[in-house]
């Protein structure tokens, strides 16, 4: 499996900073090709410092950890005890931290790891998540058991409250279980992870419209992903706003034309040498003569 990913990254209109941090990291491995990608969207005023954090720690484990975690005899259930291990011990830390520096920290965690034609999804906070199946409407997943909600039901009654500020976070208070899923996906398939920021003021149907996988390429992917974030900035958006796309594909087939060409290539250079040979034989002859 093949897979495209782009990133779209913007600090807003008026903030200063971009308190968001993304991960995008392949490796081809002995197992197949490993693809992680994730979205943190900070929060307070160490936010940049908690996503910043938080999306080293991954790249570090993906370097490190995931790539020997492949080689394990059940890989996806030695993935998600380490995902959920690491997400509890950077939240201490982040306890520890906020109480030395007497300051709130917090981050929203989407995250996607595709292996081969697997994939797994993190999900706390009010980011988001989309799947857009070939020639399909986009879906949002939520839940390990692969249940469906649509945009607004899903973050109003589970990671946000009445005023719409975020009751889930990786941060300096409590702890959260980051939601888990994980199923097969498919040639064509595609996955959109973005702060709720980016689609806050596009609507779910202008999203499937722009972003449906069919013939999508990466440089078509870009420029969609900055018309989305203009898009959403012309309709009064302030906020950081970012987004990774990956889209899976078979590989490649061979250019069977290219291989005729080799092989023709290949029975010239055989015909010549048989030739060269035959007129070296023929002089040897004369000379002995």
């Amino acid at each position: 499996m093949h897979y495209d990913a782009v990133v779209y990254w913007n600090k807003g209109a008026i903030s200063e900073i971009n308190q968001d941090s993304l991960v995008l990291m392949q490796a081809l491995t002995s197992k197949g090709r490993v693809l992680l990608a994730a979205v943190c969207d900070g929060m307070g005023e160490l936010g940049e410092c908690a996503s910043g954090y938080l999306t080293k720690e991954f790249t570090t484990w993906f370097e490190d950890g995931l790539l020997d975690a492949l080689c394990k005899k059940n890989p996806v259930c030695a993935i998600r005890r380490f995902v959920e291990r690491k997400v509890y011990r950077i939240q201490c830390r982040m306890h520890e931290y906020a109480e030395n520096c007497g300051q709130e920290m917090g981050t929203t965690l989407s995250m996607l790891i595709i292996w081969e034609k697997k994939y797994m999804l993190w999900h706390l906070g009010e980011s988001r998540i989309y799947r857009f199946f070939q020639c399909k409407k986009a879906k949002i997943r939520t839940k390990a058991r692969g249940n469906m909600k649509d945009l607004e039901n899903m973050f109003e009654l589970e990671n946000v409250n009445e005023l719409e500020e975020p009751t889930k976070y990786i941060g300096s208070v409590g702890f959260f279980l980051p939601d888990f899923e994980t199923g097969t996906i498919r040639s064509g398939d595609a996955f959109l992870l973005c702060s709720d920021a980016f689609i806050r003021r596009i609507t779910l149907e202008e999203i499937v419209g722009v972003l449906t996988p069919k013939k999508m390429t990466e440089e078509v992917c870009k420029r969609r992903l900055r018309e989305i974030g203009e898009a959403a900035m012309r309709r009064g958006e302030r906020d950081n706003m970012s987004a990774v796309y990956v889209r899976a594909s078979a590989h490649k087939k061979r250019d069977r034309r290219s291989i005729k060409e080799w092989v023709k290539y290949l029975w010239t250079m055989l015909k010549f040498w048989q030739e060269n040979m035959s007129c070296k034989s023929r002089l040897e002859k004369e000379d002995a003569a």
